[in-house]
């Protein structure tokens, strides 16, 4: 399990775990879950800028096929490019299971993100 200095979480689900000026993201528990099965995953292109908000990617599920949004502005610098042969790994390990990182252009909106506890809280609220 990777440990990250930051690790926070928006309300659509994704995670965001901060290591310098940058940003691993993936998709919550909570996120996985509901999913169910996970059988595709696109990714972002590299070098793309994104802001807060837009659409990383997309995960398809046996259920359904979800935007990940990307929680905060950024460069996307790398792409998990097992997820293209191997998507089940989200359904494994979500909280740990990257999709993208971004180079972070904007700090600030990280604090703008639930912690954990905050997550946990609004994430119950939700069922």
């Amino acid at each position: 399990m990777k440990e990250f200095e930051i690790k926070k979480y928006s309300k659509e689900h994704e995670w965001i775990g901060v290591e310098g000026n940058k940003a691993y993201i993936g998709i919550t528990e909570y996120a996985g879950n509901s999913l169910g099965e996970i059988v595709y995953v696109e990714l972002p292109e590299l070098g793309s800028e994104l802001n807060a908000g837009d659409v990383l990617g997309v995960v398809e599920s046996v259920k359904a096929a979800s935007d990940v949004y990307s929680p905060i502005s950024g460069k996307v610098v790398e792409i998990n490019e097992e997820l293209s042969e191997n998507p089940e790994k989200i359904n494994e390990d979500p909280e740990n299971c990257w999709i993208a990182v971004l180079e972070i252009s904007d700090p600030a909106q990280i604090d703008e993100l639930m912690d954990e506890k905050e997550y946990k809280k609004y994430s119950t609220e939700e069922e």
